[in-house]
């Protein structure tokens, strides 16, 4: 028999590792509170279906419903791990009985009473499977069962569950089993079973079944099976495993901390011919660094049970860890992170070792290298302070790069000598120094700038990056943070995408080289420049004809007298179009009066011995002016009236006229002309 069948759990004290779940519920039952439904939910193997059948185990025993069964009734006898079953216990898969022919087939049966049993339990394993109506087919019995029903729900996904339903239910949440109780658990299999292990082997089948009891009883089986008269050694349980050789990890951390490039290379090539697989070397590489970054940030990482490693490799890992700082390991693990997804599946799968292995070189600078001092200072020493004041001096540099290049991209103003002063001590920047008001103002034109050639600027992003330039469609430009331009965007998948790595550099880039300027790019979600803490952007002022100010009216009269002009008819409310139309004829009315009364004579009729006037023909002389004397000759103009003229004369009457704002739509305005034109009315 296999030994996860073998060593399930008979009651609720056996259960190792879930004592958020085994202590309510055993209260519960010594209490006789019972409730008609329960959930247990959970990651696979971590005794969701053992819990259940101890459930029924309990509650079906002679002396029940009790947390402690007897195990000498014939209830708990039939019940046990390996019993022969119960009449009144039913267990269903819904992973090929999920149907709503099955649950109907189920709502049936469950109406009768038990034939021996207190109750009758129905255990539905993976119960996420059911089908929605399958759900609605079960939904009747289990809000109103029968006193004698008891429905057990065992599910990975709790939330796939008719929600429903799953109110109805007292939900029991199961979780992975944490190293230490794993370890005791194998270490009373293996003293149950007779055999030898070596104490190096626990670690390895701990991580190997992921938490999971079922899946670490299952390899431990495995590798029992295979044991030889000496029992279960190291070298035996390394390959079986798959684990990579710790030689070899060793050699790859030695080598990063001493940056020594060959031998790193040189340890890959020892992976592939033995025959590792690159994923998984790349994986527990990680588990070394995540351990090194432990037992450099905890100190008794060991005696706490932090580390996984085996006790006789503490000095080896205590003296890796000492070669790197916090940082650099921190570094180490989130390089190895992110491109492990690429190892998977990949065509070459050396090569983007290789790859992986390179960037990890050029990451971490050497530790012994003194951390970069001030100008009016020492440098720091250890590791925490160098770091720190490696990132405080990045930070400061960054800002002052970023200014450069934003005064570079203007015209260059001249200056004053500045007075011959001591050295002062550079301040520490926190996080980055607010721009002079001369590189506000050339961001400030540097974003207008990007406003208005927004659209070409995007479609040359499409050059480079297609991607890049569909996600830039809905975006817009909010302001200028430094040398960093903020795109606003409604949806926050797109916004995240466009701070990528690979799409945040080529449309950089691309913005970069049209500006002639070097412009970093952030995108955050809202297109508000509030939200984002942006100052507005100062704008030049556009005339508007319609809209004068009252000083400049009143600076425009004459200082003598003039006669009073006739009343203005009184502005129509906004939303009565009737008022408004008699108002804009009244003022039309009154513009063709004025027009009227300024309109000269007519001139004088020829004398008898003169031509008609004939305004075709250019021979004949045009009539004097009004005023001129009869013998004078015509002048001449001087100067042509073109169309600029008369475009700057109707601007100026159209600032004289006092205007309104029309906020009607094309709709009202289309039925007012309807109505006024043809009579029509609105239905």
């Amino acid at each position: 028999m296999a030994l996860y069948r073998k060593y399930r759990p008979a009651t609720f004290g056996e259960v190792i590792g879930q004592e958020q779940v085994t202590r309510p519920l055993s209260t519960a039952l010594d209490n006789g509170r019972i409730a008609h439904a329960y959930l247990f939910s959970g990651p696979r193997g971590c005794g969701k279906t053992s819990s259940a059948r101890i459930l029924a185990r309990s509650l079906n025993c002679v002396h029940g419903p009790t947390s402690t069964p007897c195990g000498e009734c014939p209830s708990c006898v039939a019940l046990a791990p390996g019993g022969s079953g119960n009449l009144d216990v039913m267990e269903l898969d819904a992973a090929s009985h999920g149907g709503v022919e099955d649950m109907r087939d189920l709502r049936e049966r469950a109406l009768f009473a038990p034939a021996e049993s207190r109750y009758r339990v129905f255990i539905i394993d993976e119960a996420h499977m059911v089908s929605a109506a399958g759900n609605n087919a079960l939904l009747k019995i289990v809000e109103e069962p029968p006193e004698h029903l008891i429905f057990i729900f065992a599910t990975t996904e709790p939330e796939k569950i008719l929600p429903t339903i799953r109110s109805r239910t007292h939900n029991y949440p199961f979780r992975l089993l944490a190293p230490a109780a794993m370890r005791q658990l194998l270490e009373r299999v293996v003293a149950e079973e007779g055999v030898v292990v070596d104490e190096n082997v626990y670690p390895l089948v701990i991580r190997a079944g992921g938490g999971s009891p079922r899946d670490t009883l299952s390899i431990l089986d495995q590798l029992l099976a295979g044991a030889g008269p000496n029992g279960l050694t190291y070298e035996l349980a390394l390959p079986l495993l798959g684990v990579t050789d710790l030689s070899l990890i060793d050699a790859t951390v030695d080598a990063l901390a001493a940056h020594d490039a060959s031998t790193v290379f040189h340890t890959i090539d020892a992976v592939m011919e033995s025959g590792h697989e690159p994923r998984r070397f790349a994986l527990d590489l990680l588990d070394r660094f995540r351990d090194l970054l432990v037992i450099r940030t905890v100190p008794d990482a060991f005696g706490q049970s932090l580390v996984d490693a085996p006790v006789d490799r503490a000095d080896i890992l205590r003296a890796q860890a000492e070669k790197f700082s916090s940082q650099q390991l921190a570094q180490l693990a989130s390089e190895v992170n992110d491109r492990i997804v690429d190892i998977r599946g990949a065509t070459a799968p050396r090569l983007l070792l290789e790859i992986m292995m390179a960037h990890l070189l050029t990451l971490q600078p050497s530790v012994a290298s003194p951390a970069p001092s001030g100008p009016s200072g020492p440098a720091q020493s250890g590791p925490a302070q160098s770091g720190g004041g490696s990132a405080a001096a990045a930070a400061a540099a960054a800002a002052a790069a970023v200014n450069r290049n934003v005064r570079s991209t203007s015209t260059p103003a001249p200056q004053k000598p500045a007075p011959v002063e001591a050295p002062q001590p550079e301040p520490t920047p926190e996080p980055t120094p607010a721009p002079a008001p001369a590189a506000q103002a050339d961001t400030d034109a540097l974003f207008v700038r990007i406003e208005a050639d927004w659209t070409q600027l995007r479609q040359a992003v499409g050059g480079r990056n297609k991607v890049a330039e569909i996600m830039l469609t809905e975006a817009r430009p909010l302001g200028m943070d430094g040398g960093t331009l903020v795109l606003g965007h409604h949806t926050g998948a797109l916004a995240e995408r466009i701070n990528a790595d690979n799409n945040n550099a080529d449309i950089a880039a691309v913005l970069s080289e049209k500006l002639d300027a070097k412009v970093g790019v952030r995108c955050v979600v809202g297109t508000d420049p509030a939200a984002a803490n942006l100052k507005p952007v100062e704008r030049k002022q556009v005339w508007n004809p319609n809209r004068e100010s009252a000083q400049e009216a009143e600076a425009d009269e004459p200082d003598d007298p003039a006669p009073a002009p006739s009343p203005k008819p009184p502005a129509p409310a906004k939303d009565d179009w009737r008022a408004a139309v008699q108002a804009a004829s009244a003022q039309a009315a009154a513009r063709a009066k004025r027009e009227r009364d300024e309109i000269p004579p007519p001139p004088e009729p020829p004398a008898d011995d003169e031509p008609p006037y004939d305004p075709w023909d250019d021979n004949t002389p045009p009539p004097p002016a009004p005023d001129a004397a009869p013998d004078a000759a015509p002048v001449a103009s001087s100067e042509e009236y073109t169309q600029e003229d008369e475009e700057r004369d109707m601007q100026d009457q159209a600032r004289d006229e006092e205007g309104t704002i029309d906020r009607r739509d094309a709709t009202a305005i289309a039925m007012e002309l309807l109505a006024s034109e043809l009579g029509a009315r609105p239905l």
